[in-house]
């Protein structure tokens, strides 16, 4: 019988040691409603705006980047869109090795440091920020410290599921996820907001005139208004550090899950080393970009961050080895493509939104009296800080209702419904941002635009609850947890991916060819779903 008093005591009257749980077994309805579900509750509360707060100083830069340009920082359009970018390639680069944290280190050490880790670059942004002239090599840097936050994704749903019986799994990561998303819709509305403000006083510094019009969720913000553009990285510490303190004193690390963590200073170790290898391939990755071809330095990335692991001596060897058993199997690589298309676009789609509707809408054609044809600033262009969040908080807000509808239908079916929709509204939307880029009145375009843009999202939240279903429908107990962490690191790719190839085509004039590229990706996946799981013999029907 286990140990009522589970909270304070290991199994046997052994002391709980650093919040260490030595008995849990929640596959045991007794266990379970006696003490199991309090304290998995407990940890997952805590864990949600932890993972929440991740997603949020990931993907800051979308925003940030936008309110740079309003404030005339001294870099390119292809700049801006590059440190949207960077943090993009780096958190997906580090969900690799936080797949394996969990197992080795423990999940309160683990979300623990991973948590205290985001003040890093939120502190450091914020202080960059402050002045206009800070080296562009700065705020690369701090970019791919924010991938700490993507990363962080990995772990996190790795250490809710040990908490949770089998028959709760899709309500626990459901929730730890779709919770999570929402700190991309946090972030693009928070962030607008207390640029306006000096709520840190001095400590802050002073504030900086915009030299375009900005705006927020609230109204619009005029040329020469004051605004404290440093607040976009400091006020992510107002929620950084007390979550810091709920995950060391309310979370707990698993003992049967993690039998040797060590003490916390050999497990904060292991988890910075394990972070320490994919900011290291980050770097070389970012570094391969200037040399290769960006579709050459991905995959490069990729083979050399999970070469590393593999080298990685102690106890971490082993369980990479294990899951490296997942490589074998053809699903794994099937439903990575169809995760790249629904998640990977919809963090893609979140990062590069912000600077695209600032750049296609803040800038017009002008016709001048001897005919010639320029670009000139669009006076009354809509605002990103006031519309980008919308469409994540659709996918987010959807994600669930996927995951609903694929249970009763089959996830391969909407998979491939969704995808359909994807192809269409992105032929549709690379038009109208054709049409806006060479307008007079880009305006009149607008509204189309961002409808087509939410339906994009709307699509991509679906796919993401109806393929996260399949793999759990595919694989087994022993693969599943390795396939969810390799697909997600992989389509996390997105938030890379999307804002540079959206930047280039747009400094190039050919915006709408970024759309087009996408939907003949989307259409290839129709043809992936169908043949893996929809046709005739297929190798799993429907899952």
């Amino acid at each position: 019988m286990a140990n009522s008093n589970i909270d304070a005591q290991g199994s046997n009257n052994k002391p709980r040691l650093n919040g260490d749980l030595h008995e849990w077994e929640v596959e045991d309805d007794t266990f379970w409603q006696r003490q199991g579900k309090r304290i998995a509750t407990r940890n997952l509360w805590i864990s949600i705006p932890s993972l929440l707060m991740g997603f949020a100083v990931w993907l800051m830069w979308g925003m940030i980047t936008t309110q740079m340009q309003n404030l005339g920082f001294p870099f390119s359009v292809n700049q801006l869109f590059t440190l949207t970018a960077l943090a993009g390639l780096a958190g997906a680069t580090l969900r690799i090795p936080a797949s394996f944290m969990i197992r080795i280190a423990g999940g309160r050490n683990t979300i623990f440091l991973t948590t205290a880790l985001l003040m890093i670059p939120a502190a450091g942004t914020g202080f960059a920020l402050m002045n206009p002239d800070t080296p562009f090599w700065i705020f690369q840097a701090l970019a791919l410290l924010s991938g700490i936050g993507g990363g962080n994704f990995a772990c996190s749903m790795s250490n809710i599921s040990t908490f949770f019986p089998k028959k709760q799994q899709g309500y626990a990561l459901g929730m730890n996820a779709g919770l999570g998303n929402f700190g991309v819709t946090t972030m693009q509305i928070l962030i607008p907001l207390v640029m306006t403000v000096g709520i840190f006083g001095a400590i802050a510094g002073a504030p900086m005139e915009l030299q375009s019009s900005s705006g927020t969720l609230i109204g619009r913000i005029e040329a020469g208004t004051q605004t404290w553009i440093q607040n976009a990285g400091f006020i992510w510490l107002v929620f950084l550090v007390p979550l810091a303190f709920l995950g060391w004193f309310g979370m707990n690390n698993l003992r049967p899950i993690t039998p040797n963590p060590g003490t916390p200073l050999q497990a904060f170790g292991k988890i910075l080393g394990l972070y320490a290898v994919g900011m290291v391939t980050s770097i070389i990755g970012m570094l391969a970009l200037g040399w290769l071809n960006m579709w050459v330095a991905l995959p490069l990335t990729i083979l050399l961050t999970l070469g590393l692991l593999r080298l990685i001596p102690g106890d971490i060897k082993p369980n990479i080895q294990k899951q490296f058993a997942i490589f074998n199997d053809k699903h794994t690589w099937s439903m990575t493509v169809l995760y790249i298309a629904t998640f990977g676009s919809f963090i893609g789609f979140s990062a590069a939104l912000p600077l695209s509707i600032n750049v296609i809408f803040g800038n017009m054609m002008d016709v001048t009296a001897d005919g010639a044809v320029t670009r000139i600033t669009n006076p009354n262009g809509p605002s990103a800080l006031t519309w980008a969040w919308m469409g994540p908080f659709v996918g987010a807000l959807i994600r669930p209702v996927g995951g609903w509808i694929s249970d009763k239908v089959g996830g391969a079916i909407v998979t491939q419904v969704i995808s359909v929709i994807m192809v269409v509204a992105s032929v549709a939307v690379g038009y109208v941002m054709m049409l806006a880029y060479n307008a007079t009145d880009p305006n009149s375009y607008f509204i189309l635009f961002l409808i087509l843009f939410v339906v994009l999202f709307a699509a991509s939240g679906i796919g993401n609850g109806s393929t996260f279903r399949s793999i759990g429908v595919i694989f087994d107990a022993q693969k599943k947890g390795p396939v969810l962490g390799w697909t997600s690191a992989v389509a996390a790719y997105g938030a890379f991916i999307a804002p540079r190839v959206m930047g280039e085509q747009i400094q190039a004039g050919t915006p709408e060819l970024a759309m087009y590229g996408f939907a003949v990706f989307y259409a290839l996946c129709l043809v992936v779903n169908w043949w893996f799981y929809l046709r005739k013999n297929a190798y799993v029907k429907n899952p």
